[in-house]
């Protein structure tokens, strides 16, 4: 379980294609490195570390996953967010993020507003109903507030402070990005499709 608050910028370094999956080397600054079966968010994607040294790690992406999710556009020098799952007693300072994504859309625009920026991300049908105004939104790992929703696509703003820690500012229209919607929509939308009160 994570919270959407990216404490490290990563770097991937190496792609082993392997039967089933892909093996991922990445460069990674963590004050002492993640223990072999632990779990980080890499842009927003739980995966499981196999190998950790001081200054990277290796994790296993499974077909299933690079199906699903932006791993799949992974190059080397390609920089991603990261955040170790949380520990009891940490601090939740943005929404429970499970690192299950449930969709990946493109960037439709981006417009400055003062120091800020708006983002406009397309909204996947299978969505629609998990997301909403004031609502919280996981975009590649980064717990987001919804400003706007329309049929087909949502606004976020991106205030200085995410701007200077994610490398969410410097996507653009086309770009593909991982999208968690949040849990308890999530159950809440379960509940009123079965007629629950």
């Amino acid at each position: 379980m994570f919270t959407g608050i990216v404490t490290h910028i990563g770097e991937i370094e190496r792609l082993e294609p392997q039967e089933a999956g892909l093996g991922v080397t990445v460069r990674a600054a963590f004050a002492a490195p993640p223990d072999p079966g632990a779990s980080v968010a890499h842009d927003g994607i739980c995966l499981t570390v196999e190998r950790a040294w001081e200054g990277g790690h290796r994790v296993f992406v499974g077909a299933e996953t690079l199906a699903r999710t932006t791993a799949r556009l992974w190059r080397p020098g390609r920089r991603i967010h990261l955040e170790r799952a949380l520990r009891l007693g940490d601090e939740l300072g943005g929404h429970v993020v499970f690192g299950h994504v449930d969709a990946t859309a493109p960037v439709l625009a981006r417009q400055p507003e003062g120091s800020c920026l708006r983002l406009v991300i397309g909204l996947p049908p299978d969505l629609r109903r998990l997301v909403a105004v004031k609502g919280s939104i996981a975009v590649d790992g980064v717990a987001l507030t919804v400003n706007e929703v329309e049929a087909d696509r949502f606004a976020v703003l991106l205030v200085p402070a995410t701007l200077a820690r994610t490398t969410l500012g410097a996507r653009r229209p086309g770009d593909v990005v991982n999208l968690e919607a949040d849990m308890l929509a999530r159950y809440v939308a379960r509940q009123l499709s079965l007629g629950g009160t």
